[in-house]
C-alpha cells in the first residue's frame, strides 16, 4: 500500500485546519455580534475601549475568520500565494489570542487549543515550503573542502 506524499497529507490537513479556524472564528464573531458575547461576562471588557462584544465580534468574524477562510480556499485551489495567506491567517489568530489574553486577563483552555492549532497550521506551511521535511537536505558546500 503506497502512502500519499507528505505534501499531499500536509496540504489536506492544512485545509481542514484553515476551514475549522474560519468556521469557529465566524461562529464566535456571530455570537459576539448577535448575542453580545453569549454568556461571556461584560466585565471582561472593563479595561478595554469596548462596551459590548459588537466590535470584537466583527473583528473576530470578519478579519480572523475571513483570513482563515480565504487561506483555506486559496490552499484548496493551489493558489500561488496560498502558503503566504495561510501564514498570515495563522499568525493573525495567534496575535488575536495574545491580545485577548493581554487585554481581558482571563484564560480559557480554548485559547490553548486554538493557539496550538495555529502552530500546527504554521508547521504544515513549513512542510509545504519544504523547510520541514525529510526531503529537505542541506547540500554540502564546496567551502568545506580544503583547496590547495
Amino acid at each position: 500500500m503506497a502512502y500519499p506524499p507528505l505534501t499531499t497529507v500536509s496540504r489536506r490537513l492544512l485545509i481542514i485546519l484553515l476551514y475549522f479556524g474560519a468556521v469557529s472564528a465566524v461562529g464566535g464573531g456571530v455570537l459576539g455580534v448577535v448575542a453580545n458575547g453569549a454568556g461571556v461576562p461584560l466585565d471582561y471588557l472593563t479595561n478595554t475601549p469596548f462596551r459590548s462584544y459588537l466590535v470584537p465580534g466583527l473583528l473576530l468574524g470578519v478579519v480572523i475568520g475571513g483570513t482563515q477562510g480565504l487561506a483555506a480556499i486559496a490552499t484548496q485551489r493551489a493558489h500561488p500565494y496560498a502558503r503566504v495567506m495561510g501564514a498570515v491567517a495563522g499568525f493573525g489568530m495567534m496575535i488575536w489570542i495574545f491580545v485577548e489574553l493581554a487585554v481581558i486577563s482571563e484564560y480559557s483552555w480554548l485559547q490553548t487549543v486554538y493557539f496550538t492549532l495555529r502552530v500546527a497550521e504554521l508547521l504544515l506551511i513549513l512542510v509545504l515550503l519544504d523547510v520541514l521535511s525529510p526531503a529537505a537536505r542541506v547540500a554540502p558546500h564546496d567551502d568545506a573542502r580544503v583547496h590547495t
